[in-house]
């Protein structure tokens, strides 16, 4: 049993990672996504003066091809968003973040890509990231870290991580949902990396 039980916080401690932030970082990357509170906590972030700039990146996802509208709290936010890009910099925006401070990736269509692209957007602005914060949803902080620190291998990252519907490192294995969406996580670490290491 006690074995189960060291599997179980292995997983919970791969999957939902969590840092105390720094008072001051470069930026705060937000993967792409079709929900409000990643972008809502950078905002947040950014009025705290945790840094002068935010870079949401995404086209949408390559499994849908299309931008999806679940999650996007339309009566707040409005409609008619073609990427995910459009809708986080919407988001930013409703809640007091300056269009100058919001640098702009809308080509990525996985968590991979975010990283590539975003890390193409930084060099392109001459921005040196020594630090930065990662807003995402608290089951994906493991994998979007991994590649976020692949490729910048130079970069102290914190992450600053969201629960969406209600899974949390405390409970994500006591409901049908939890388990489903932890396990589907593994799954996708396992598999995206066995590619990347295919691509080195």
């Amino acid at each position: 049993m006690r074995r189960y039980h060291d599997f179980l916080e292995k997983i919970r401690d791969s999957i939902f990672v969590e840092d105390q932030l720094p008072e001051q970082a470069d930026i705060i990357f937000v993967p792409g996504n079709g929900y409000p509170h990643m972008a809502r906590k950078a905002a947040e972030l950014y009025q705290e003066g945790r840094s002068a700039r935010i870079l949401p990146s995404g086209k949408y996802s390559v499994t849908v091809g299309a931008f999806e509208k679940a999650g996007q709290e339309c009566d707040v936010y409005g409609t008619g968003f073609e990427t995910e890009w459009q809708f986080l910099q919407r988001v930013l925006l409703y809640h007091g973040v300056p269009e100058e401070a919001i640098l702009r990736e809308e080509q990525a269509t996985y968590t991979y890509e975010n990283a590539v692209f975003s890390r193409k957007v930084t060099e392109q602005a001459g921005i040196s990231v020594k630090k930065a914060i990662l807003c995402c949803k608290n089951y994906h902080a493991g994998r979007a870290l991994m590649y976020y620190q692949l490729l910048y291998p130079e970069t102290e990252f914190y992450v600053a991580p969201v629960s969406v519907d209600g899974i949390t490192k405390e409970n994500w294995a006591e409901t049908e949902k939890g388990i489903e969406e932890v396990t589907e996580e593994v799954k996708r670490i396992f598999c995206q990396f066995s590619l990347l290491m295919k691509l080195k």
